[in-house]
C-alpha cells in the first residue's frame, strides 16, 4: 500500500493542493485539506474498485473534502465569496518577458475576481473543466452528476464569468479614464 499511496501522491499532490487551493483560497486551509484528502486515501483505498480512474476518484475525495469543509464553517456563504489572497498566490514563470508577466497576471486577477461571483457547483466545475483539464466525463464522475448537469453548469458559469469578466474589465478602464484625467 505505501508504494502505491506514495505513487499517487507524487503523481496528484499539485493537482490536488491547487484544486483545493482554488476552492478555499488560502494556502494553510488548502494544505490543511490536503492532509485530510490523503488521510481519507489511506483509510479507504482498499475500498477503491477501479470503476473511475484513480485521479477521478481522488479529485471526488478532494471535493467532498471541501464540502465538509464548507459545512464545518458558520458561515459558508462569505467563505465562497472571498476575495483571492493575492499576497499567497505565487506565479512561476520561466522564460517569460515581465510585460508578459504583468499581463498575465492581470488577466488571472480578473478570472479570479470573476470566479467569485458563480455558485460553489459554478466553480467546481470550471476549476476542474478548466484549471485541472477534466473532459466533461470525467469531472461528471468526480462530482456524481451526469454529463448533462456538468454541461449545463459550465455553461452557466461561462455567462457569469463572461459578464463579470467584462463588467470589471469596463470598471477598470473607467478607473483608468479618472486616473488620467485627474493628473
Amino acid at each position: 500500500m505505501n508504494s502505491v499511496f506514495d505513487e499517487i501522491y507524487n503523481k496528484y499532490h499539485h493537482d490536488v493542493f491547487q484544486f483545493l487551493f482554488y476552492m478555499v483560497s488560502h494556502k494553510e486551509t488548502a494544505e490543511d485539506l490536503m492532509q485530510e484528502v490523503y488521510i481519507r486515501v489511506l483509510k479507504s483505498y482498499h475500498r477503491f474498485e477501479g470503476k473511475s480512474t484513480e485521479k477521478t476518484w481522488l479529485f471526488s475525495i478532494a471535493r467532498n473534502v471541501a464540502i465538509d469543509h464548507f459545512r464545518k464553517n458558520k458561515n459558508l456563504k462569505s467563505r465562497i465569496m472571498e476575495k483571492f489572497d493575492w499576497s499567497k498566490h505565487q506565479i512561476i514563470a520561466e522564460d517569460i518577458l515581465p510585460e508578459e508577466l504583468m499581463l498575465q497576471s492581470e488577466e488571472i486577477r480578473t478570472i479570479y475576481k470573476a470566479l467569485n461571483y458563480c455558485t460553489f457547483d459554478q466553480r467546481l466545475v470550471i476549476i476542474m473543466r478548466y484549471l485541472q483539464e477534466y473532459s466533461i466525463s470525467e469531472a461528471a464522475e468526480a462530482l456524481g452528476w451526469t454529463e448533462s448537469k456538468v454541461k449545463t453548469t459550465q455553461h452557466r458559469a461561462l455567462k457569469v464569468l463572461r459578464k463579470q469578466m467584462e463588467k470589471i474589465s469596463r470598471e477598470e478602464d473607467n478607473k483608468d479614464e479618472t486616473i488620467k484625467l485627474d493628473r
